[in-house]
């Protein structure tokens, strides 16, 4: 192929990952009643998931899988067996617990870095769904052009759309879910809403990797004897339908926290201490 073929395939690629991600966020958007969250604090929050978030991830996730593998082949002791990245439980334990872990702290890092923006509770969840799907769309987009990279570009297209119906909403509504703790602190709610709002997180894309890798974790315990093919459908088909599951539920949480005093209703709300300026010191 040409350099020019090469070109058009990856901005193909390029649009077909974004351009779901932007449809989702809009959706999200239109549930806010009135004032809007600006088109430019949502697209730089996006662009942070994107290039920030996606990179710092990958970065982390080979330096552990690389510091993993080579400790357990350094120590093979049962207990570290889990390490090791070249191993089927190193790969499951790095997709259900560590990527999980790493990637929603990282995510919700980045939807921290508006909390100025933020001026409502309902902002919370819609900027955590920008840097989620910003996330989302470039992970995607990279998955599609290793796919294309080794099968051609039906391969990497096929991928895309796949990911586009799970994985994009996945990440969307897992920020968003910590986007609302967030703000909800933020606003004066007692405790530590974002810590608890992040494990939530955590704790769906922990399941949603875990449905997708039905197959997988079956043959690991020895079950999957001649209904992997099976299991891998219905752990897509489990895992995509998880996924809308969030991303209505998100819809639900923008709607939620437009309600006059919902703040005010969270059973552990304090109301928020208003700095005086101007005046002597008490």
């Amino acid at each position: 192929m040409s350099f020019t073929d090469d070109l058009e395939a990856i901005i193909l690629l390029v649009i077909v990952a974004a351009l779901p991600a932007f449809l989702y966020l809009t959706w999200v958007r239109s549930g806010v009643n009135g004032f809007r969250e600006r088109w430019g604090d949502l697209l730089s929050a996006f662009a942070l998931g994107a290039f920030g978030a996606t990179i710092a991830a990958a970065l982390i996730e080979a330096a552990l899988l690389t510091g993993g593998t080579s400790l357990s082949q350094a120590y093979p002791a049962p207990e570290f067996s889990f390490l090791n990245g070249n191993s089927s439980l190193g790969t499951l334990f790095l997709i259900c617990v560590g990527a999980p872990f790493i990637e929603e702290g990282l995510k919700a890092f980045a939807v921290t870095r508006y909390a100025d923006q933020m001026l409502r509770l309902v902002d919370g969840p819609v900027f955590g769904a920008s840097v989620g799907l910003g996330f989302g769309f470039f992970e995607t987009f990279l998955y599609g052009l290793g796919a294309w990279a080794t099968g051609g570009i039906v391969a990497g297209l096929a991928l895309i759309i796949v990911r586009s119906l799970s994985s994009i909403l996945l990440h969307g509504s897992s920020t968003a879910v910590f986007g609302y703790g967030y703000a909800e602190g933020k606003f004066g709610a007692s405790g530590s809403p974002a810590a608890t709002h992040y494990l939530a997180a955590v704790g769906m894309h922990s399941l949603f990797n875990a449905l997708a890798s039905l197959a997988a974790i079956a043959a690991l315990v020895g079950v999957a004897a001649g209904y992997s093919d099976a299991l891998s459908v219905l752990g897509l088909g489990a895992a995509i339908l998880f996924a809308w599951i969030g991303i209505e539920y998100v819809r639900s949480l923008v709607q939620r926290a437009q309600f006059p005093g919902a703040l005010a209703a969270h059973p552990r709300f304090r109301p928020p201490q208003v700095r005086r300026t101007g005046g002597p010191s008490s």
